[in-house]
């Protein structure tokens, strides 16, 4: 899609005349003038740099940015991004260059994720198909709108002429379920991390009659939470949509349809309309309209064209059933091993609360405030389960684990604590007093 279709998109579709965006705390309602006003604002540079907060404003300058022919580079405004945005500042770009999204920096240095016009609306269509998205509908912000997934439930909504209202403060906060009480919301679109914490408020869809559906993108969930919140929202009448993506991808490439849930468990479904699934090398390669144009390390490189002709290779192992639908099996870059045993570290995440880093022939298993006799007995659990010695395997209690803004765990502030071994804790006072203190988790909505 070139410029000019772009811009005809987004005045004529993108922004539906049905479509709402509410701020729930203020009232504030976006609207027509407030995106004229908001272009005001755009500069004469190539890109728009947007620290993207959880607000009507900010809404209305990215809708203004795009408008004005530039493509938007969605910040975290938590962070200070003076030095990305010196690294990417350019007088050129190419024409086709709709967004630009960050990497998620759980390692190295971030990296953008280029983004075409065409493939950002092709995402949006094929969501609000698959979800059967419409004018009556209501979503409301669970994760941060600089984040891939938080943004794309703002495309997709706004595509059909749905609302979505603004809340900064959380799922944990009161505050939020009033909201969705008042604004008749109709669908969630949760994390892993954030259906942990729904299971620990007892969350009941029938206390919220007008919530038709939960949507799980951003890592696999254990399969335990996939069938109690299937059976939950079942219950309740509800449908629970497991989906996988990646922001290379716009962000979402498939999703398992609810009624297939039972048969299918553990898997993250089927590709979306118009994308498809193979596997090379165990490696899952998906082929689409959304996929990314490429990365850029610096700002030379967003003069370039599309690099990867609709083929993105994940780095995601995996395989495919005799039905097309997909089965995760973990990260290449989470493959280690101890003692000559091959391991999967996601799968050990997928299968208890923890997170785990590989060490020196070892692995290291974080897990939140818990008692000694619990985490001996998740110890004992998770060396029988992959058949490991009990030395290799070091139990670290920490007060919350470190989370990115998109809910996803932190690696590198977990690899920054120096972890002690099983064996160091030898009385129940000992074993839950060491590394205590870590960083508490990065609060979603900004």
């Amino acid at each position: 899609m070139d410029r000019q279709r772009w811009d005809e998109w987004l005045l004529v579709d993108l922004m539906h005349p049905g479509a709402r965006v509410i701020d729930a705390e203020t009232g504030e309602v976006l609207n027509e003038e407030m995106i004229s006003c908001a272009a005001g604002d755009i500069g004469d540079e190539a890109i728009v740099f947007l620290p993207m907060r959880t607000t009507v404003q900010a809404v209305a300058r990215y809708l203004a940015a795009v408008r004005a022919g530039k493509p938007v580079a969605l910040l975290d405004p938590g962070l200070d991004n003076a030095d990305l945005i010196k690294r990417f500042r350019t007088d050129q770009v190419h024409p086709e260059l709709g967004l630009l999204l960050t990497t998620s920096g759980s390692t190295g240095r971030p990296k953008l994720v280029r983004l075409s016009a065409a493939a950002v609306l092709a995402n949006a269509a094929q969501i609000a198909d698959t979800l059967s998205i419409t004018r009556r509908d209501v979503a409301i912000t669970t994760l941060p709108l600089f984040y891939s997934y938080g943004m794309s439930v703002l495309h997709s909504h706004l595509l059909r002429g749905a609302t979505v209202v603004l809340h900064r403060s959380g799922i944990m906060n009161r505050s939020f379920w009033s909201a969705v009480s008042e604004h008749s919301v109709t669908s969630l679109a949760l994390v892993p991390h954030q259906y942990e914490m729904l299971r620990r408020l007892r969350f009941d869809p029938r206390k919220n009659p007008t919530l038709r559906a939960l949507t799980q993108a951003g890592g696999q969930l254990r399969a335990e939470l996939v069938s109690e919140f299937a059976q939950l929202m079942n219950s309740a009448g509800g449908e629970f949509f497991v989906m996988y993506g990646q922001t290379e991808a716009a962000p979402r490439m498939a999703t398992m349809p609810p009624g297939r849930l039972v048969g299918k468990l553990g898997s993250v479904g089927q590709a979306l309309p118009g994308g498809s699934f193979s596997i090379v090398d165990g490696e899952v390669v998906y082929r689409g309209p959304n996929v990314m144009m490429g990365y850029a390390d610096s700002a030379s490189d967003l003069i370039r064209g599309d690099e990867m002709g609709g083929v993105l290779h994940t780095g995601d192992l995996g395989r495919l059933d005799e039905e097309g639908f997909l089965f995760l099996t973990g990260r290449i870059s989470r493959i280690c091993k101890v003692h000559g045993v091959r391991l999967n570290l996601d799968g050990i995440e997928r299968s208890f609360p923890v997170a785990a880093l590989p060490g020196n022939d070892r692995i290291h298993v974080f897990v939140e405030i818990a008692g000694a006799a619990e985490v001996k007995k998740l110890h004992a659990q998770i060396c029988e389960k992959f058949g490991l010695r009990s030395s290799t395997v070091c139990m670290r209690i920490l007060d919350a684990i470190p989370l990115l803004p998109n809910g996803k765990v932190d690696y590198r502030a977990l690899a920054s604590i120096e972890p002690e071994s099983l064996a160091e804790f030898e009385s129940a006072a000992a074993f839950a007093a060491p590394g205590r203190g870590s960083s508490p988790p990065v609060p979603l909505g900004g």
